[in-house]
Order: structure tokens, then C-alpha cells, then sequence
């Protein structure tokens, strides 16, 4: 009987453990390949950032002017709350 309560509370532990670091990880950005070929982007939104490669390259492209004009309104953006 101790033992079985002994290796329980072991599974739990563990369990448990596992449960931390996918909180953790919860918040971390990830990349995959969605069903139709595309890039989906995890982690920035409660939905995914789908777009094709050639979308995400011409996207990319663009960075410096997106930082540019975020900088040039800054004051207008709001931030999400973290």
C-alpha cells in the first residue's frame, strides 16, 4: 500500500514537472508547416500567423519600414499588456 502511494505521488511529481515547462513554453514563438503548405507563426496571438513563403519574404522585406513606422507612431500604438 506505501508503495503504491509512494509511486503515485512519484507520477505526480512528475507529472507535474511536465506541466511547468509547457507553461513556460506557452509563451515562446514557434514555427510550423501548416496542412496547406504555408508558414504558420504560434505564440503571437490566440490564432496563428499564416502566410506562403513568398508572403512571409516580401513580409520580411519590409522589417526596417514596419520598425520605421512604428517608431514614427509610437505615440498612437497601443502596447498589449503583458
Amino acid at each position: 500500500m506505501a508503495d503504491d502511494v509512494q509511486s503515485e505521488l512519484e507520477r505526480l511529481r512528475a507529472e507535474n514537472a511536465a506541466l511547468k515547462v509547457s507553461s513556460v513554453r506557452r509563451g515562446a514563438v514557434s514555427l510550423k508547416v501548416s496542412e496547406k503548405g504555408g508558414v504558420s507563426v504560434y505564440g503571437l496571438g490566440r490564432f496563428p500567423v499564416t502566410l506562403y513563403k513568398e508572403q512571409w519574404a516580401k513580409l520580411l522585406d519590409l522589417a526596417d519600414e514596419i520598425r520605421a513606422f512604428i517608431k514614427a507612431h509610437d505615440a498612437e500604438l497601443k502596447s498589449k499588456p503583458q
